[in-house]
């Protein structure tokens, strides 16, 4: 007597079996697939917000550096203006005491007979104009002017009578630098 099984009904819930297990493996994959990419999205997104973040506040602390450059930069202009205001505030106090002097010399060395009746100046340079009753007075200014302490060598530019016995002249003297004996910011 022989038995005879038939296997195809076995084999046949054995297939749906592996069918439902490969078909459930797939559908527990791509749930796992789709929360695993959501995970990875949102690590991305938090990372990218905090990176946004950081940007902002560096953007922040630039135009705040920025504001302060053009501070400093305004700080620098002003700083130069009042460099040059104490230059020339240094200037006028050394030149105060040039000017007394000039005057001091142009007054003391003036010849008996002789009289300036115009004087300018144009930076160092001195232009003198006067009357003087003779060439030889004229001449003795001259080296009395050349002899001052803060003044240079005269040019006499011209001489003329002025039809009567008096003689009109204009010379030229440089102003020469007096090297002052205290510190800059002292009057004498």
């Amino acid at each position: 007597m022989t038995i005879e099984i038939n296997l195809l009904p076995w084999r046949e819930r054995q297939r749906e079996r592996r069918s439902r297990r490969f078909y459930v493996a797939m559908a527990l994959v791509a749930v796992l697939g789709m929360v695993g990419g959501l995970g990875m999205t949102y690590h991305y997104q938090e990372a990218l917000a905090a990176q946004e973040q950081r940007n902002a506040h560096v953007r922040d602390r630039i135009q705040g550096l920025e504001g302060d450059i053009r501070s400093i930069s305004e700080y620098e202009a002003i700083r130069e203006r009042m460099i040059g205001q104490i230059e020339i505030f240094s200037e006028l106090q050394r030149g105060r005491s040039q000017t007394v002097e000039v005057i001091r010399d142009l007054a003391t060395s003036l010849v008996g007979g002789v009289h300036y009746t115009e004087l300018s100046r144009q930076e160092s340079r001195l232009r003198l104009s006067g009357r003087a009753e003779s060439n030889h007075q004229v001449s003795d200014q001259l080296r009395a002017l050349s002899a001052a302490a803060s003044l240079s060598e005269p040019v006499l530019s011209e001489v003329e009578s002025d039809g009567g016995a008096r003689r009109r002249f204009s010379l030229s003297v440089t102003q020469l630098a007096v090297q002052s004996s205290g510190s800059d910011g002292e009057a004498p």
